[in-house]
């Protein structure tokens, strides 16, 4: 028979390999911001997901940037850069800077360590990311700084419910869904406006920017059919990183759309990323 201390050596090493199956990375240690990425299988949300780890560079308050990887977190929709939120007393702030400015702070010097959920159709990685052991994408909800993005998952819905209930960060005051602003902005915030910190100048700016012709759709068709410099025919959705700030120019070719199959039939293609 074993020994009663053979069998508490046998369970010891069960539950350390198990432990360490679970990690949100694959070995118990954060690599040095020196490593390069590294890319690892693993059982996650989805059996052999992949794993990505190393440094990387922060694009807005929901993309970073991992080696030649752009990951867009799961679950989670943060202000857009050029987004304004009005306070408590209806003056803007810089909301979507502040959730990017959140979000490399968390980070700092160290490597990031994401779980692959799934690829979107910019060829993005929609991932699960960590610094160390804080989850960014649910730091960012829990602190009033970015939606839960319910369309596409629920992962983080009761923590946006408490950020609100709480009236933490963009919740303290009025905010526009990303998802809204990417389509139809109604909160830009201008270098003149944050030099200002004027509601009446930041209306008015809002009123000037909305009333430019080409950013705003003139119907139902809100698909944007741009023709880029080297001249590549690239369309954008309302969900793209690049909606709000593309102009449609009908002088130049560009079009409106209603669908991307109409898009696509037409000779554009999505964004690459």
């Amino acid at each position: 028979m074993l020994s009663r201390f053979t069998i508490l050596a046998l369970v010891a090493l069960v539950a350390a390999f198990v432990y360490q199956d679970h990690m949100p990375w694959p070995s118990g240690g954060a690599p040095t911001s020196a490593d390069r990425v590294i890319v690892t299988h693993g059982q996650s949300a989805t059996p052999d997901a992949p794993r990505l780890t190393g440094p990387v560079r922060v694009v807005d308050g929901d993309t970073i940037r991992l080696g030649d990887h752009r990951i867009r977190l799961h679950g989670i929709d943060a202000p857009e850069s050029d987004q304004a939120c009005l306070d408590a007393q209806g003056a803007p702030w810089a909301c979507g800077d502040a959730a990017t400015e959140r979000l490399a702070a968390m980070i700092g010097a160290d490597p990031v360590h994401c779980i692959e959920r799934d690829i979107d159709h910019y060829r993005r990685i929609i991932g699960e990311c960590f610094a160390g052991v804080t989850n960014l994408n649910a730091a960012l909800v829990a602190e009033g700084l970015a939606f839960a993005y319910r369309r596409f998952s629920m992962d983080y819905a009761a923590l946006e419910d408490e950020a609100r209930s709480e009236a933490r960060g963009i919740w303290a005051g009025t905010v526009q869904a990303p998802w809204d602003h990417r389509r139809d902005p109604q909160h830009l915030l201008t270098q003149q406006v944050a030099a200002t910190g004027s509601t009446l100048f930041a209306q008015e700016q809002v009123v000037a920017r909305n009333d430019r012709s080409g950013y705003h759709p003139p119907g139902d068709c809100v698909i944007k059919g741009n023709i880029n410099r080297r001249g590549e025919r690239i369309y954008h959705t309302p969900s793209s990183p690049w909606y709000s700030r593309t102009r449609v120019d009908k002088s130049r070719g560009q079009r409106w759309f209603c669908s991307e199959e109409e898009a696509r039939a037409a000779g554009w293609r999505a964004p690459y990323r």
